[in-house]
């Protein structure tokens, strides 16, 4: 669309991008994103003040963080891959998220459900336990911090250089 005060293209900065690309490139950021903040901050939380059940509350939430790991790691896959094919750079932010994800999840939740299956009741498994969940949860606020920086800084049509 041509401006009628400047005679230029609004769309000037994607008139180099594939737009079909930069379309999933959106949707997809937005949906990886946004299932970190929502599972993170919306759904655990609203679980431990709703179920009875502490225990139940964590089995619920274990299986929710589980399943979101995996959609980071298929998100940020697919993301590199479109981010490479219509940039020809890597996505340093995406690589960033998906190293949290990696740390976070795929290497302390083993040794906190390892924690968790010998009991909560003694103090000195309960305090090993608290550490590392403190750390993983660090380790999630850290990739929602990066994922905002990802939507924000990564997609607008005039930024697309900033996204790397």
């Amino acid at each position: 669309m041509k401006s009628l005060m400047s005679g230029t293209s609004e769309l000037s900065g994607l008139a180099l991008m594939n737009r079909p690309v930069h379309r999933a490139l959106v949707l997809l950021s937005t949906a990886w994103v946004g299932s970190l903040w929502t599972i993170g901050y919306l759904v655990a939380p609203t679980l431990f003040k709703t179920v009875p059940d502490s225990a139940m509350a964590g089995t619920i939430a274990g299986q929710l963080f589980h399943v979101e790991a995996w959609w980071s790691v298929i998100g940020a896959i697919l993301l590199t891959g479109l981010h490479y094919y219509q940039f020809k750079n890597v996505p340093r932010l995406v690589l960033g998220m998906l190293f949290c994800t990696l740390i976070g999840y795929f290497a302390l939740h083993p040794f906190m459900a390892e924690l968790r299956a010998l009991g909560l009741d003694n103090p000195d498994i309960r305090r090993q336990f608290g550490l590392l969940h403190g750390i993983s949860s660090g380790i999630y606020l850290l990739q929602s911090v990066l994922g905002a920086m990802w939507v924000l800084r990564g997609y607008a049509p005039d930024n697309r250089e900033v996204a790397r």
